[in-house]
């Protein structure tokens, strides 16, 4: 399988690199705001690492057993899940663009003084040199999602790098925003409201496109400094194909109608703690989970 993994496959070109160093810049002017967001919660730790503010209970079943594995979160930013992660007993590394979050990540392992999050590390890189960077070490598991994905040029570059990353037999495992919410925005009107209508592309094709956002999904004052960033949209087959083109197999693959957040306010909260559109609204996934495996042999 290693022939499916050359460098060339797994490095973009210097025009997506250019584009990526934008993003770069957005989440290092970004993280400032987050880290002292109500969202991430990083002044209470047992706030900001409660597993269920993080991960949906089909998650932990998916995963499975984790104690002793080792563990890479991709484009990790705050390392919140990371340490999540690690506190299920992964020996986990996180790894993300900006510097200025990698730093954060650290600030917040280093308070961990002792237990299984303890020996969580980070290490900022560029998702497509993530091989490069780790060197030698490969995975028992992939963890990554939840806004990452719309940040990569390149799903089959990324899927190169996934399989890379894995041992024989190692999983990736993607809880990531469903193509669909992306593809959604609401429309006011004086009758009913909010309605959802599709106002952005499922799917890919149009190439990069360019957001300039003074304020982050967070609460918190305006970001300062570079507030341009640059997406990409990609379709759940463009997902699929990209892995199974990798040399994984797809072992599961779940739609979700709920998120940990209220994308919008006529989201209502659910038993468990989690929100979803109204019952007067279609079921639609907001949010899909991806297992896949690299073949043993």
């Amino acid at each position: 399988m290693d022939d499916l993994v050359t460098d060339d496959k797994r490095r973009p070109d210097s025009a997506d690199r250019r584009l990526m160093a934008v993003n770069e810049a957005n989440w290092d002017a970004r993280t400032p705001v987050h880290t002292a967001s109500d969202f991430y919660g990083l002044a209470d730790d047992a706030q900001a690492l409660d597993p269920a503010r993080w991960f949906a209970p089909y998650e932990w079943e998916d995963l499975g057993e984790l104690a002793g594995r080792e563990l890479v979160h991709l484009q990790c930013h705050l390392g919140t899940e990371t340490l999540v992660l690690a506190g299920k007993g992964a020996r986990a590394t996180g790894l993300d663009l900006s510097g200025a979050s990698v730093a954060a990540a650290r600030e917040l392992a280093a308070r961990q003084e002792s237990g299984p999050m303890a020996g969580t590390r980070y290490v900022q890189a560029n998702v497509y040199d993530a091989v490069e960077t780790l060197g030698e070490a490969r995975f028992d598991v992939v963890y990554t999602g939840k806004g990452a994905l719309c940040y990569l040029p390149d799903l089959d570059r990324w899927a190169a790098v996934v399989a890379g990353l894995l041992r024989p037999g190692g999983m990736l495992y993607l809880a990531e925003f469903h193509p669909l919410l992306n593809s959604f925005g609401p429309t006011p009107t004086a009758e009913a409201g909010t309605p959802l209508v599709l106002r952005h592309d499922y799917l890919a094709g149009r190439g990069a496109i360019r957001r300039d956002a003074t304020y982050t999904y967070t609460d918190g004052p305006p970001v300062e400094g570079a507030t341009e960033s640059v997406e990409w949209m990609h379709g759940l087959g463009e997902v699929v194909t990209a892995l199974t083109g990798a040399g994984l197999v797809i072992e599961l693959l779940r739609e979700d109608e709920e998120l940990p957040f209220p994308r919008w306010p006529e989201m209502v909260r659910t038993e468990s703690g989690r929100w979803r559109l109204p019952d007067s609204a279609p079921r639609i996934p907001l949010l899909f989970a991806l297992r896949a495996r690299r073949p043993a042999a």
